[in-house]
């Protein structure tokens, strides 16, 4: 399996330098490249791997006006295999908390917390 994504979900941001280091140290993101000059991050690229070996990727920049939605207005979801790890990781690193860890009626446990651009992040268990 490769370990470059076919599937990106790209993410607008107001610091994207701000994003990497939140998003690697509160979600265990891996930075995969940055290009930029010092503290300009002009294009990013961080990948996640799945619980069973998928590859997931995360492209992430300061964005034009034709190009991604407006920074803080995404909704992400991850799955883990620990949830409860997760949600202490994320909130040591500064994740604010909008549903805390939780069983749900479908068989997940999930919770959802904000990164600090206000993007939405739930994490949880698959259910199937």
């Amino acid at each position: 399996m490769s370990d470059i994504p076919s599937l990106w979900l790209a993410l607008t941001c107001t610091d994207p330098r701000a994003m990497i280091t939140f998003l690697t140290s509160a979600f265990g993101l891996s930075e995969r490249v940055v290009y930029g000059d010092g503290d300009v991050v002009h294009h990013a690229e961080l990948t996640w791997v799945g619980p069973t070996g998928q590859v997931g990727g995360i492209m992430l920049g300061p964005g034009e006006p034709d190009c991604g939605r407006p920074p803080g207005t995404s909704s992400i979801h991850v799955v883990v295999d620990d949830p409860d790890v997760r949600f202490a990781r994320a909130t040591a690193a500064g994740a604010s908390v909008v549903r805390a860890p939780a069983d749900t009626d479908y068989g997940s446990r999930q919770f959802v917390v904000t990164d600090p651009e206000g993007n939405l992040w739930s994490f949880g268990t698959w259910y199937e």
